[in-house]
């Protein structure tokens, strides 16, 4: 289903980043406390929490986008419509929004996944044909792509002007 290379690739890089850099989502959500103090960068999120920072995070940037709902990592993603908005949000000359159709998924995850990997350089770790079979991917599977949205994006000069406005 998934270029198992790259997959690999990207699992080692995420179980990586995690061990040797627990500030992963940095300026995403508000600190974890714990009794009543802040945690510092040395505690560990739970994965529940991580997962729900992340969502959070594609919420935030797809919020203005019509047709676009994010409550989960599977079935919120099975249309392609959240991957293009993401990538439309960071980079708005891409594609024409208004041309994007909700019933084209094939359409839309083949743009999106291209556009990905050549606006931001994010490896394709879906495939086209299995998402398109599927009306409920795998959450595992959108969340690790999706993760490498956020690596190759927290930087994007679109990205510092929504923390300033927050």
């Amino acid at each position: 289903m998934y270029n198992s290379e790259c997959m690999k690739s990207e699992i080692n890089k995420v179980s990586s980043h995690y061990t040797q850099n627990n500030k992963i989502f940095y300026n995403i959500a508000k600190p974890i406390t714990r009794g009543g103090t802040t945690s510092g960068p040395g505690v560990r999120r739970s994965a529940t929490a991580i997962k729900q920072i992340l969502l959070d995070w594609c919420k935030s940037k797809t919020v203005e986008y019509e047709n676009v709902k994010i409550d989960n990592f599977s079935t919120s993603w099975n249309n392609g419509l959240a991957f293009l908005a993401l990538i439309h949000h960071f980079y708005p000359d891409s594609f024409s929004w208004d041309k994007v159709d909700e019933r084209r998924r094939r359409e839309n995850f083949q743009l999106a996944f291209d556009l990905a990997e050549q606006k931001a350089d994010i490896a394709p770790l879906l495939d086209v044909e299995d998402m398109v079979r599927m009306k409920k991917p795998d959450w595992k599977c959108v969340f690790t792509y999706v993760q490498s949205f956020y690596r190759k994006l927290r930087d994007h000069e679109n990205n510092k002007h929504s923390y300033a406005q927050q």
